[in-house]
């Protein structure tokens, strides 16, 4: 293995374990505020940053909303997966959560098929089922508690695949920075209006108050973090190259693994362990096939 690569792997891992300690944070705060708050705030830290960025090497003008209908399809894919993944940790074990998170790369070949028209590979469809088999082995102990609630880490691996498949629409069409950027912004100015809207529904759990600071705190933190992460990832990707590197994003189920079992006591029984292997064979089969496929002469 190249030095190159080894750096990349490391910054994807890296990467990849820094999302699941935003995960845990939110973990400890269930309740403490609205999911759409928080997840705004998230993104105005992360807009803030980006923004200073953008003025710094693109200049004042390069601040201006995207014209792009897909620039905001990608703000509010990701804003729903931001959500999703937000209820998901507070009602089911941070790990579990995690773990049906990682359907995404099954559904976004699933998706890739029906919106851009790609060709499905029967691994894809095999891999689909895998996965979608874990999921149901990992829901099993968790219906009874969270009902329909289950569902958000689903939710969550959606927002997160049309992302992606959205990504794949616009590339090239701005600079990294730019497209950063318009992905946090266009997030932040949704989850405003998610945030107002949800308010005067009149549930209680959407009601908005002035939380204690460290909430806002520990939320700007994530956003931050976030941020580094996708840094990190971006250079481990540059480095490495996408598909040398997709492995390493298993690093973050370890990682929520970890922190739910020394901060949360969470301890995954051997039926839910089960359902992650499956899920996780899933993905390492599809990206294996993947690979194979590339390396295959024209």
């Amino acid at each position: 293995m190249h030095q190159s690569d080894r750096a990349g792997l490391l910054y994807a891992l890296a990467g990849f374990c820094t999302l699941s300690i935003g995960d845990a944070i939110i973990k400890g705060m269930p309740g403490a505020w609205p999911a759409p708050a928080m997840a705004a705030t998230r993104y105005i830290a992360g807009t803030l940053l980006l923004g200073a960025l953008m003025v710094r090497y693109e200049g004042w003008r390069s601040l201006a909303l995207p014209r792009d209908k897909l620039q905001w399809v990608r703000g509010i894919a990701i804003s729903i997966s931001a959500m999703g993944m937000f209820l998901a940790v507070w009602i089911m074990p941070l790990a579990e959560a995690t773990t049906i998170a990682f359907t995404q790369p099954m559904i976004t070949a699933v998706l890739a098929t029906v919106l851009l028209r790609e060709r499905a590979r029967p691994a894809t469809w095999i891999a689909t089922l895998i996965a979608f088999a874990g999921v149901f082995v990992v829901l099993r102990p968790n219906f009874a508690v969270a009902g329909w609630g289950i569902l958000f880490p689903l939710l969550g691996a959606t927002g997160m695949a049309v992302t992606i498949i959205a990504n794949r629409a616009v590339q090239g069409r701005a600079s990294i920075l730019a497209m950063q950027y318009y992905m946090s912004v266009t997030a932040m100015i949704f989850l405003l209006f998610a945030t107002t809207a949800a308010h005067f529904t009149g549930l209680e759990n959407f009601a908005m108050h002035w939380p204690h600071w460290s909430v806002v705190a520990r939320c700007a933190f994530i956003g931050l973090s976030a941020s580094l992460a996708q840094w990190l990832i971006f250079m481990g990707t540059v480095k490495a190259g996408a598909g040398t590197v997709a492995p390493m994003t298993y690093g973050q189920l370890l990682m929520a693994v970890t922190l739910g079992w020394i901060f949360f006591d969470d301890h995954p029984d051997p039926i839910a362990l089960l359902g992650a292997a499956i899920i996780i064979g899933a993905g390492l089969f599809l990206w294996w096939e993947g690979r194979l496929g590339t390396a295959k002469p024209a």
